[in-house]
């Protein structure tokens, strides 16, 4: 379907339609250059260091307990707070990005959550620090969603999977780079160090602003035809002038039908796309119960159950940390071959094996959680960040963002009661309770995907989710 086509089609919702299809089809015909690097660099940064401030709690947590003298009830606060805010920015940045576009969402949340690091560093007490990471959380929640939406629908569909979660690398990567700079500042200088350094990526706002485009496709799905043509014009200006070379024709784009004229939650819910959320809602939260029910303990219990210093607890947990990170990079270069479904599945029935295991012989030395948990780690991030590639191609644009800020609360929703299981049983001395709990858990996860996950691997966006 041409341009041309496309502006032909009668009514403006049918507009609309075509020509998001048309540019679809333009995406389709762009060779993988420097244009796309920069724009998942520049958005990637700022997912790296949300990331960052995700995990910097749970590190701060053995300093914050002493310096306030904190029940364990107050630490359980203090460390889920913030992953409640997350809940909350996830689901109403997805119904505002579906507004008003995926970029003044990404760029408000980072300046945001920089503002509020620095109002961290000024608490002397647990109820402001929580009220603040409360208001943090949102925009960490708001923020990562968003973001994996905006890199898919600027994505072709050829090696899509490698590309995307190369870019979501920057995830697990600011995970560990926030692991691996707490356990270096946290007993040297003070938590307050760590959350004022974390405070200046907050100019990423700028960046933004300045060199990503807001998604053509969302632009043509709100009506707003001369912009989408004229910032997809632009987009292949700069791959033509970095590539040297004139962009082949682009395949004719298959007829879209009409959509609604509003993104509807009532669409999220029913009929097909229904059936999507149901599933990716629960691999969501699978996914991450388990993965925070085990990451963000570890520091506690290494220091409290088996008696290590803080440096050796931090140093511990940050090598599961890295371990996780190796499973994202291994998932990213096979996820085309091996396909989203195959991923989910046999990552997450690994992960359960790994638990399981470590939960039958009772955890009985600090080696042994370090080493079950770090394997556990490699496929529990590599299931995760599958999903990031995975949840946003379900869903048409009039609806992308809205889909993927419901996985993105389920997922806030398990990194809730995750820690929160955790706590209950280890407060009981249970611990290898806590790895067969753990385990039956990331068991749900690839049963679910085993019944219910749809593949979408070599598929454009447009075919998947007309």
């Amino acid at each position: 379907m041409t341009i041309d086509a496309a502006r032909a089609t009668p009514g403006p919702q049918g507009d609309s339609a075509a020509l998001a299809a048309a540019i679809g089809a333009r995406f389709e015909r762009l060779p993988l250059c420097r244009w796309q690097v920069m724009v998942r660099l520049v958005v990637g940064a700022v997912t790296f260091f949300e990331a960052f401030d995700q995990l910097l709690i749970a590190y701060a947590l053995p300093d914050l307990r002493d310096e306030w003298h904190l029940g364990t009830s107050q630490v359980t606060a203090l460390m889920t707070v913030g992953s409640i805010g997350m809940l909350i920015g996830a689901l109403a940045s997805g119904r505002l990005a579906d507004r008003i576009g995926r970029v003044k969402v990404i760029a408000g949340c980072i300046a945001l959550s920089g503002v509020c690091n620095l109002a961290l560093i000024l608490c002397t007490s647990p109820e402001p620090f929580m009220a603040i990471r409360f208001v943090q959380g949102m925009a960490i929640g708001g923020e990562v969603p968003i973001a994996a939406t905006f890199i898919a629908e600027i994505t072709r569909a050829h090696q899509r999977g490698r590309f995307v979660l190369l870019y979501e690398l920057v995830f697990p990567a600011g995970l560990t780079a926030g692991a691996l700079l707490a356990a270096w500042l946290v007993p040297v200088l003070g938590w307050r160090w760590v959350f004022g350094l974390a405070a200046v990526p907050g100019l990423l706002c700028l960046a933004l602003a300045r060199w990503v485009p807001e998604s053509p496709r969302w632009l043509a799905d709100h009506g707003r035809h001369d912009e989408a043509l004229a910032t997809m014009a632009s987009i292949e200006e700069k791959v033509e002038r970095i590539t040297g070379a004139p962009l082949p024709a682009p395949a004719p784009a298959r007829p879209a039908p009409p959509a609604p004229g509003k993104s509807s939650l009532r669409e999220l819910l029913t009929g097909r796309y229904g059936k999507r959320t149901l599933v990716i809602g629960l691999l969501w939260f699978t996914g991450y119960f388990a993965n925070y029910g085990i990451t963000s303990w570890l520091p506690t219990i290494y220091e409290d159950h088996f008696d290590l210093g803080l440096s050796t607890a931090l140093l511990y947990s940050t090598v599961t940390s890295c371990a996780g990170l190796a499973g994202c990079l291994i998932v990213a270069l096979t996820v085309d071959r091996v396909g989203r479904r195959n991923t989910v599945i046999w990552c997450m029935a690994a992960a359960a094996l790994c638990l399981l295991l470590l939960g039958l012989t009772g955890g009985d030395s600090a080696t042994g959680v370090l080493a079950w948990t770090s394997l556990a780690a490699v496929f529990l991030f590599g299931s995760n960040i599958c999903l990031y590639l995975y949840t946003p191609e379900l869903f048409p644009t009039r609806i992308r963002a809205l889909g993927s800020s419901v996985g993105g609360a389920m997922n806030r929703l398990g990194v809730i009661l995750g820690p929160i299981v955790v706590g209950a049983i280890y407060a009981g001395g249970a611990i290898g309770t806590v790895f067969v709990t753990l385990a039956a858990v990331a068991l749900v996860g690839s049963l679910s995907a085993a019944a219910g996950a749809e593949e979408t691997s070599g598929r454009t966006l447009e075919d998947v989710a007309p």
